[in-house]
């Protein structure tokens, strides 16, 4: 039995297209490393499930908290679409074992890791959508990133950690926090960020993401942890 065979079973999902399997594991150094691969890497996926995610989330969270605005709502979908999320939940169904990446890439087990995780996990929920159909991508959907909403509720992992560092730094230091990017790098369709938060001139933690926004916010979830604010 094949790896991703292995997968399949574990996750209960026959695919009739296997490329489309191999596809959302295949990261685009693994191509720039093996030109000869027939393939393709798992970006067009990933823009697919994205979308597929957010409409399967918005539909749960839509009929289910019925008594919540609109702005809740956004909160609860940020907190359950989010990379540190999906990345999570990437390592708990054992998707880190099948990625197909550059030995450079394979050897990073830090925050790119778990972008690359994040990322593989929307390209699956992709590929599910296009080999199943929306009703087999919205089951896995549920078995997953839903099993979390009470935890996300519960412990209001609903709120920008930039709010809440901000709350923080005001109430212990009477400071408002500044972010600065400190570098960028890669293709206008795969650009990095780190940007570093500061209070004042001092420089409390760094965060990495494909955005500016999104590397504010993991700057400021560290900055929560170093200054133990949490």
């Amino acid at each position: 039995m094949s790896e991703l065979a292995l997968l399949e079973e574990k996750l209960n999902i026959k695919f009739q297209n296997k490329k489309l399997l191999e596809e959302a594991f295949t990261h685009r150094s693994y191509l720039n490393e093996n030109p000869d691969w027939a393939g393709n890497h798992n970006e067009r996926l990933e823009f697919l499930g994205d979308a597929v995610l957010e409409l399967a989330v918005t539909e749960h969270l839509y009929s289910n908290f019925p008594d919540k605005t609109e702005g809740d709502l956004t909160s609860y979908r940020a907190a359950l679409v989010n990379s540190n999320m999906l990345a999570e939940l990437a390592q708990e169904i054992g998707l880190n074992d099948y990625l197909m990446l550059s030995r450079g890439e394979a050897k990073d087990l830090g925050r790119a890791r778990q972008y690359i995780l994040a990322n593989t996990f929307e390209a699956l929920v992709g590929a599910i959508h296009l080999d199943q159909g929306y009703l087999a991508a919205e089951k896995f959907i549920k078995e997953t990133v839903l099993t979390k909403v009470s935890d996300v509720i519960a412990k209001k992992l609903f709120r920008d950690p930039k709010s809440v560092f901000q709350e923080r730094a005001q109430e212990a230091v009477g400071i408002t926090p500044t972010y600065e990017v400190m570098k960028e790098w890669g293709p206008d369709h795969n650009k990095h960020f780190i940007v570093g938060v500061y209070l004042g001139k001092e420089l409390i933690a760094e965060g990495e993401g494909p955005s500016k926004q999104e590397a504010q916010l993991r700057a400021a979830e560290e900055g929560l942890r170093v200054k133990n604010w949490a």
